[in-house]
């Protein structure tokens, strides 16, 4: 590093955002992820012996994935490379890992390749890591905001350690804001104060995010008059001035897309129409792909509703239709009923756990024999293989129905298709149950 290089990384330094400059440089500084990094804990252990392997984190914003990159950065012997998948391309790639065949065939030296945004590279970037991360050429550390299980490839995850981590606690933000304000690594040099109640309230808004904190107190501080008594007084009315009203947490290509979706469709699962309604709000005001809501009530009529009020179905599949021929802003409405619909009607899940226990069925037994009376006469010869033969048609007999096993014989009396106690289902079960007693 010549003297200009120096004085630019300085003057980075200098100029960062407070985020940035209060970041942890060793273990002991970060605060909170325990549950992944406290003392004992294997990532712990693995970063403290300088003996890491490839490893995902994930979580929300401004929990500490970058934060943990640069404190491994900071404590390991290998070379350390960082790229943001955002921006970086194949050919930034093939140069790292060049450097990284090189120092390892030369120096024995490895290299710890950090990929921030590891969710932005495509499947051919991914692919592209694939072969020097199994060989050992480079140990990739992604950070992702998004459920990895989704966003990045299965081959990249098997060989990779998955940490998430979480919103950070109340206490863990309360604590990093009155860091912030007196350390001198902060602020400290403003020679500012900040009242506990501003700090209760930086710490309940940011919602876990400590980025979101420390940027709201920094902006305090640097645009605060100082007081009589020569400091900068940061008070519960500057704080709420200065963070920003948090956007709904909601990212329609994110992981709490899943948990919002999730949420919207257990709501209706579980008869309540007021949650189904608010999440569906939520997926609404957030952008979501309207024909994406009506897929999934279409699903929950059918695996939720079923059988008990087969009109869910009708009403789920309609409203899939008419959502996409009207569009937004009234499919708002069509979505709304439908949710309702589905959320007021009667349930049953015997029919998504009819084909679960006949899927798992066939995976324990296998293609079982099917009775020969069962199987296909339609052609020339069939009555010399006995194949359907003896075959009763059911339209011939009382009430169309006949005393005839159907499965095969290793498993003739199993049942699959349990009707419940409610609304058509329980008609159902009466109807069956009468049939097979001859009533």
């Amino acid at each position: 590093m010549d003297l200009f290089d120096y004085m630019r990384e300085e003057n980075e330094k200098k100029e960062a955002p407070l985020a940035g400059r209060m970041r942890p440089r060793t273990l002991e500084e970060v605060v909170g992820q325990e549950h992944i990094i406290g003392k004992g804990k294997l990532l712990y252990r693995a970063i403290k012996a300088d003996k890491l392997g490839s490893v995902i984190f994930f979580g929300p914003p401004g929990t500490g994935k970058t934060t943990l990159a640069k404190v491994i950065a900071n404590t390991t012997k290998s070379e350390f490379k960082q790229i943001n998948a955002t921006v970086a391309g194949k050919k930034d790639m093939e140069e790292i890992v060049k450097e990284a065949k090189d120092s390892l065939g030369m120096y024995g030296k490895k290299t710890i390749l950090f990929v921030d945004e590891i969710h932005r590279f495509n499947k051919a970037q991914q692919d592209f890591l694939l072969p020097y991360v199994e060989d050992g050429t480079v140990i990739l550390i992604g950070a992702t905001t998004e459920n990895p299980y989704f966003e990045v490839n299965s081959a990249l995850i098997s060989r990779s350690r998955i940490f998430e981590l979480k919103p950070l606690s109340r206490e863990n933000i309360e604590e990093l804001i009155k860091r912030a304000v007196y350390d001198e690594r902060g602020m400290g040099m403003y020679n500012a104060v900040i009242d506990d109640n501003a700090v209760s309230f930086l710490a309940d808004v940011a919602g876990g995010d400590a980025r979101a904190a420390l940027n709201a107190v920094e902006l305090g501080i640097l645009t605060t008059d100082r007081s009589e008594d020569g400091k900068i007084h940061i008070t519960l009315e500057t704080a709420e001035e200065c963070i920003q009203k948090r956007a709904v947490g909601y990212d329609k290509d994110g992981d709490n897309h899943y948990d919002t979706i999730s949420a919207f469709i257990k709501s209706m699962r579980g008869s309540d129409p007021d949650a189904a309604a608010y999440y569906l709000a939520r997926m609404l005001y957030a952008g979501e792909d309207i024909k994406f809501i009506a897929r999934r009530i279409m699903i929950c009529a059918s695996e939720d509703v079923g059988n008990a009020d087969p009109m869910a179905l009708v009403v789920a599949v309609n409203a899939c239709l008419a959502v996409e021929r009207v569009g937004m802003p009234e499919a708002r409405i069509i979505l709304s009923q439908a949710a309702n619909y589905v959320a007021c009607a009667p349930k049953s899940n015997s029919s998504y756990m009819a084909v679960e226990k006949a899927l798992a069925e066939v995976e324990r037994s296998g293609s079982l024999p099917i009775p020969p009376y069962l199987q296909d006469a339609h052609y020339r010869g069939h009555e010399d293989l006995g194949r359907g033969i003896g075959y009763k048609y059911a339209h011939d007999f009382p009430k169309h129905w006949v005393d005839q096993q159907y499965l095969p014989d290793a498993i003739k009396d199993k049942v699959f298709y349990e009707p419940s106690d409610n609304g058509r289902d329980r008609d159902t079960k009466r109807f069956l149950r009468e049939l097979k007693s001859g009533d």
